[in-house]
């Protein structure tokens, strides 16, 4: 049976030629996307055809390997990343179906005492983190923009907000599925893949602690800066806390749940006893109208509107703490040695390359949110108030219909996109350019954050980034003598900045604001901090590198 090892120089001998040959699917996909204005999937779908054909013309990889490769990829996208984005959004709309989500939204309106700016920094900030905890894939920008909307600010400045307010929770959205991603990818051990985790606890916190300072700014200038610099601050210093914490000592699955609930929790506290300066100076220069008196909610239904979140949050806990419970759950598991990969991709040595597909059914972050849902659904049908907030199993049955038909499309994106992360990685397609990237030394750590900030922006998903420079992240990383979950976890904290300008997140926010035709101004509003916070973020993973290395945990 012939074996296919991949090498780095398959293209004329060089390496040069052969990274530059590897960069042709990316820029397959880019040109697409941006430069012919293709949908996603047919801009995947090209991209994965053509990696395909270079796999086998550039890298001489057998064809049926390569297809094979490509199949696997794109199982390893359907489950778990489907599922977990898929459960996800269908958490969320269990909390629309029963009605509480409007109970939720009254709830942030209650705080701020007419302050808009705190209430935009709480929808936006804490609860559009929730949101992209447990959906992400553009609910958190749609639905806060439509809520920070109703508070009366200007559109151009709601997008702008929830825009780069969503920065904060991307790396460990949608249940940490980018970082999970990632270390599928790069093919790293769970304890790899959980110091992965705990680097980018070492990082995202860094930004996130500034975010809510920044938004005061975009909201009221230097002026609502003065006035609620102590709130805005201390909201992001308990965010910051609380993903550092749960990232590194926790289950970092959870880790913008339990950050943006402990934040929430901060601020109620804060505002109890801080009463804000010049409302009314504040709202007439915000051009506002006078504020409004809020209706009062009983304690049960605030309760009620956060039960939600408290459940996924026991859930993955008791999912994820050591005892009786995680062994169980983990036995239940499914390996399969991948056909014709298992027996014929083998390294340089001759050993066989780990191909094996892998899924927890039980203990993985899709499965934990369907149980949570159902969960949360049976409290909802049996404390309906008197049938004031009906919910029945029919409704939350057609709402998983209604998401699974919803997502056809994304998660034909997603499975392409992986297809081609793998075809890529087993070719050798992603090794060749990691290994010409590593050529330039030191610098390197530097310049690793941005190749995660080039592929959120483009493909609107730090997850498809890990996907597709993940291998060759870590290649590089070997390469230059770093620590490769450093880089790892500079490229899905790159990502995190680069949200906001991507054609997706754009769009979507254009679409909430009613700017359709006018993506372009918000991408001018937003640019230049994805550009700042980019530098920022370049800077802090070079010096971790080296200078402040102290902060990066080392698990072998």
């Amino acid at each position: 049976m012939n074996t296919f090892t991949a090498v780095t120089d398959a293209v004329g001998g060089s390496l040069g030629l052969s990274a530059l040959v590897a960069t042709i699917p990316l820029l397959a996909f880019f040109v697409m996307l941006i430069g012919m204005k293709a949908s996603a999937h047919v801009s995947a779908a090209v991209a994965t055809l053509t990696a395909i054909v270079v796999a086998i013309f550039g890298f001489h990889m057998p064809l049926d390997l390569a297809l094979m490769a490509t199949l696997r990829g794109s199982l390893f996208g359907i489950m778990p990343v489907v599922w977990v984005i898929m459960t996800a959004i269908w958490f969320y709309q269990i909390t629309v179906a029963s009605g509480r989500f409007e109970d939720l939204r009254r709830t942030f309106d209650k705080l701020g005492d007419g302050d808009v700016r705190i209430q935009a920094i709480l929808i936006a900030f804490c609860f559009g983190g929730l949101l992209e905890a447990l959906a992400g894939f553009g609910a958190p920008v749609a639905i806060t923009a439509t809520m920070i909307l109703a508070l009366g600010i200007k559109p151009l400045k709601a997008a702008t907000v929830v825009l780069l307010a969503n920065t904060a929770p991307v790396a460990f959205g949608a249940v940490a599925i980018p970082i999970t991603t990632v270390g599928a990818v790069a093919g790293r051990s769970t304890e790899q893949t959980m110091n992965i985790a705990a680097i980018v606890g070492h990082q995202a916190p860094l930004i996130a602690v500034f975010v809510p300072i920044l938004l005061l700014f975009i909201l009221d200038g230097f002026k609502g800066v003065k006035e609620a610099w102590i709130p805005g601050l201390i909201i992001g210093i308990s965010f910051a806390v609380a993903q550092w914490a749960t990232s590194n000592y926790f289950a970092y699955q959870l880790t913008d749940v339990v950050a943006c609930i402990v934040s929430l929790g901060a601020a109620f506290i804060f505002l109890r006893f801080w009463n804000p300066r010049g409302i009314e100076e504040m709202r007439a220069r915000m051009d506002l109208p006078p504020a409004a008196t809020k209706e009062e909610l009983p304690g049960i239904r605030i309760w009620m509107a956060l039960m939600p979140y408290a459940v996924v949050t026991f859930i993955f806990g008791i999912a994820n703490l050591q005892g009786p419970i995680k062994t169980l759950l983990t036995q239940a598991k499914i390996t399969l040695d991948w056909p014709l990969l298992a027996e014929r991709l083998v390294n340089a040595q001759g050993e066989p390359i780990k191909s094996a597909y892998s899924l927890e059914l039980l203990r993985n972050p899709g499965t934990l949110l369907l149980f949570s849902g159902i969960i949360v659904s049976i409290i909802y049908m049996i404390f309906n108030e008197n049938g004031k907030y009906p919910l029945t199993a029919g409704a939350v049955v057609n709402e998983f219909s209604h998401t699974l038909y919803r997502m056809r499309w994304s998660a034909v994106t997603i499975g392409l996109v992986l297809g081609l992360a793998y075809v890529m990685n087993y070719s050798g397609q992603t090794v060749a350019i990691g290994e010409y990237v590593a050529s330039l030394g030191g610098v390197y750590a530097f310049l690793a954050p941005s190749l995660g900030w080039v592929g959120t922006a483009v493909t609107g998903s730090d997850t498809s980034a890990n996907a597709l420079f993940g291998k060759m992240q870590l290649t590089a990383a070997q390469g230059a003598g770093i620590n490769p979950d450093l880089m790892l976890a500079a490229n899905t904290t790159g990502g995190v900045v680069g949200k906001m300008i991507s054609p997706q997140s754009l769009a979507i926010a254009a679409t909430a604001v009613d700017y359709e035709g006018r993506e372009s101004e918000i991408f001018k509003a937003v640019v230049g901090w994805s550009f700042g916070l980019l530098l920022v973020v370049c800077s802090l993973v070079y010096l971790q590198s080296d200078i402040l290395s102290f902060m990066i945990p080392v698990v072998n």
